[in-house]
């Protein structure tokens, strides 16, 4: 038996573990350039480093989710959380490009182990409606505060200590939590189910793979070989579905897509990643390689978005149980989408104050609130059995987005970009800035699936919880 407030300590813990690990997808962005200087990396092979985290992540976090609900939650918890640290002390100690990206794929795969199985203990933890609701909305704020507050928390630690620190920061977090897990966390399971399906995991991580590398490569790369690996996604993401209606244990059972809550979430989820990551990369290189200035100073400079996704979620997850979670989605996709259109104007010569502390704030604000509602929606209306997976689906939904933002915006601005000069860099990402409406339709899209809501949210979440 929990007690109320153990229960809420046990939150407190599993939150920490998520901000960590969300963190660590965004915190190496502020770092790209001073890596880049250090390490040896081929033409555009320095975006593998946060794309490589973010495809082992996402790719795995599927059978992440399904591995915590047969062998243990906290069992696996821990586990991972033992990975991560290992895994976070070889990318500290990487001694070349090829041996990081290598580290921030295991990197990515201990993540896909331990994120979902943070986040099934919290829907087993809070099993009723009202409470539930509000832990997935701390949940959900937590995770949007760790995407966005990499750059505030990363430039003084990669100008004052350098950018190994970045990863060695993360092992005391991890055995803090370890040590304290057995005693806040209760174990769990899903009885009578045996196997896993690995065929399944190995065909969507690499079609996410060839996906991620075709829009990479794309900008250097002949028209007919980027159509030849687009179809070769397709094809792979085609033989996983295929894999998934044949296997007696899918990965992803495919029955769960008829909610439309599941699948709207999920889509404005893919759009925060693509349009979160995408705008917080781009605007990393502006400041860094158009204007010169440190990581430190773009840290401060950029703190102001997480800021306000902080205020932001608060608010939006109140609003959520008010009008609920598909108007507030679709008006964050729209406040974030208005931060990027101010983004476009920025210049080699741009005032801070002037255009990108407006259109960070107006863009952290949407994606705070966004964010929180964009996860309630994927969550709430999901049983008890298919907790796991549906946390996997959520998280690797964010992840997924956040890689192929990356490289569809970097490809973007590569393409719209002649010389190294700062004006020419600055061209390059002003369009890759208008770019971020591409991502935002995703979202926009997804809430066209959310039902409008007849009675609170609130109540209407107890009622699939207890039906």
């Amino acid at each position: 038996m929990v007690t109320e407030s153990k229960r809420w300590w046990a939150l407190a813990l599993l939150c920490l573990t998520g901000f960590m690990i969300i963190l660590d997808a965004s915190i190496v962005l502020v770092a790209v350039p001073s890596i880049e200087r250090e390490l040896t990396f081929s033409s555009g092979g320095v975006q593998w480093v946060p794309s490589g985290y973010a495809l082992m992540f996402g790719g795995l976090l599927l059978l992440g989710g399904r591995i915590s609900d047969l062998l243990g939650r906290r069992r696996v918890f821990i586990t991972g959380l033992l990975l991560f640290a290992a895994s976070s002390l070889l990318c500290g100690f990487a001694w070349s490009g090829d041996a990081l990206v290598l580290a921030r794929g295991l990197q990515g795969a201990s993540a896909a182990v331990l994120l979902p199985s943070a986040l099934s203990i919290v829907m087993t933890t809070f099993p009723d409606g009202a409470d539930r609701n509000k832990a997935l909305g701390i949940w959900g704020a937590t995770s949007g505060v760790g995407g966005t507050a990499g750059s505030l928390i990363g430039g003084p630690v990669t100008d004052g200590l350098g950018w190994q620190w970045i990863f060695f920061i993360n092992v005391p977090v991890c055995v803090l939590v370890a040590v304290l897990a057995p005693a806040l966390l209760l174990d769990s399971r899903v009885p009578g189910r045996r196997g896993f399906d690995v065929a399944g995991a190995v065909t969507v991580t690499s079609a996410l793979i060839v996906l991620v590398y075709a829009v990479i490569e794309a900008p250097d790369s002949s028209v007919g070989r980027t159509i030849a690996l687009f179809v070769a996604s397709g094809l792979l993401f085609g033989l996983f579905v295929l894999v998934e209606q044949r296997s007696a244990a899918p990965l992803v059972p495919l029955r769960i897509f008829r909610s439309r809550a599941l699948v709207g979430g999920n889509l404005i989820t893919v759009s925060w990643g693509l349009s979160a990551f995408g705008l917080n990369y781009i605007y990393t290189q502006y400041a860094q390689l158009a204007l010169g200035i440190s990581a430190v100073r773009y840290g401060l400079m950029s703190a102001v978005l997480a800021a306000a996704a902080v205020v932001a979620s608060i608010i939006g997850q109140h609003l959520v149980t008010k009008v609920g979670t598909r108007r507030v989605a679709f008006v964050s996709l729209l406040v974030s989408g208005v931060g990027a259109t101010l983004m476009t104007q920025l210049t080699v010569h741009s005032g801070y104050f002037e255009l990108a502390f407006w259109g960070l704030t107006i863009f952290g604000a949407g994606l705070g609130a966004g964010t929180v509602a964009g996860s309630i929606a994927s969550l709430s209306d999901v049983a008890g059995e298919d907790s796991g997976i549906a946390s996997g689906l959520q998280s690797a939904s964010f992840q997924i987005g956040g890689a192929v933002g990356i490289a569809a915006l970097s490809a973007v601005a590569a393409a719209n970009t002649t010389g190294s000069t700062p004006t020419a860099l600055t061209h390059g990402y002003r369009i890759a800035f208008w770019a971020v409406w591409v991502c935002i339709a995703v979202g926009i899209a997804g809430c066209g699936l959310l039902l409008r809501p007849k009675r609170p949210v609130v109540p209407r979440l107890q009622a699939v919880v207890t039906s």
